[in-house]
């Protein structure tokens, strides 16, 4: 779900920047293309459900509609958590009886557009609207008690991020926005500027890379093998959260807040989001500031205390294709 939202509504957002730039204006149908209100970003997440289940090509083909079909049921309401149910279920169900018959061309995607098509129309503006609506109390929540939902959302994006879960999906079907996203991009940030501060011995310069504009979860095996690793990161998440949603002020919107710095799409959305409120100065030195020094010095100081104690050593965090 996570990766066919970034190869079209996060892509979108860069053509979106780019189109703005009067040589580069051409660009500007693509925009359009893949927009939020575009069924295409459903095909490219129903694409990437049906891929990620090693189903059939014909399933996966077909997976482009039922995802497109959830997508914009109810009149968009169904949104990435829509496209999500429609394709899964399409493409399990078309999963039955590919390769069975002799009418499989036909049969196959007939198959998977009724079954997806279906469920994604009739559930996903019911679920869709739910999310939201949990988004709407998130974002309320935040601006009537910032300091512990930072707390909140900063540390368990943090967590999300590194885990199995997809935390740009998350935020994007919650519709995380204002200081709420903040604290979310704040959180996602911790932990993979953390990972790459606090894991340099053991990847050098290559990972220090790949988990700042890349992404945290290759650490997951490491937090498996040995959960206490988790815990600078998350531990900068909880203090720095409520920064981000007080001292700092940080705003986002929901396709930056689950991203952090992953290809800097949370560090340009967050630029977007506050344009005009404060000078872009300003906006950019917080930026570095909240989002990459302090979660680098924090996840820092606990990580040199537990390796002090001996409570993370040498080779915790290597990745696991080093190993």
């Amino acid at each position: 779900m996570a990766l066919g939202l970034m190869a079209s509504l996060v892509v979108g957002v860069y053509f979106q920047q780019l189109s703005n730039i009067k040589v580069l204006s051409f660009l500007a149908p693509l925009v359009n293309m893949a927009s939020p209100k575009s069924p295409v970003i459903g095909a490219a997440v129903g694409v990437a459900i049906a891929y990620a289940l090693k189903k059939r090509p014909l399933v996966i083909y077909a997976s482009a509609v039922t995802g497109a079909i959830g997508y914009m049921a109810g009149a968009g309401m169904g949104g990435p958590v829509g496209a999500y149910v429609g394709a899964l279920v399409g493409a399990e169900i078309g999963g039955l009886v590919a390769g069975k018959t002799k009418l499989d061309i036909v049969l196959t995607p007939f198959v998977t557009i009724l079954a997806g098509g279906m469920v994604g129309h009739l559930a996903g503006p019911g679920i869709g609207a739910f999310m939201l609506s949990l988004g709407d109390v998130i974002n309320a929540a935040t601006l009537l008690q910032p300091v512990l939902m930072g707390i909140v959302i900063a540390a368990i994006m943090s967590l999300a991020i590194t885990s199995p879960i997809s935390s740009a999906a998350l935020a994007i079907s919650l519709g995380l926005s204002g200081l709420a996203a903040g604290a979310a991009t704040t959180g996602c940030c911790c932990a993979m500027i953390g990972f790459a501060v606090i894991s340099f011995r053991d990847n050098g310069v290559e990972g220090l890379i790949a988990q700042t504009v890349g992404t945290s979860k290759v650490q997951l095996p490491n937090v498996l093998r040995k959960p206490v690793v988790w815990i600078p990161t998350t531990a900068a998440a909880l203090v720095l959260g409520p920064l981000a949603t007080t001292l700092f002020g940080m705003e986002n919107n929901p396709v930056g807040a689950g991203m952090g710095g992953s290809g800097f799409v949370g560090q340009i959305n967050t630029y977007i989001t506050m344009a005009g409120s404060q000078p872009g100065w300003l906006i950019i030195l917080k930026i570095a500031v909240i989002q990459y020094i302090l979660p680098a010095a924090a996840s820092f100081a606990v990580y040199a205390w537990m390796r002090k104690k001996s409570i993370i050593r040498d080779g915790d965090m290597k990745f696991t294709a080093q190993q």
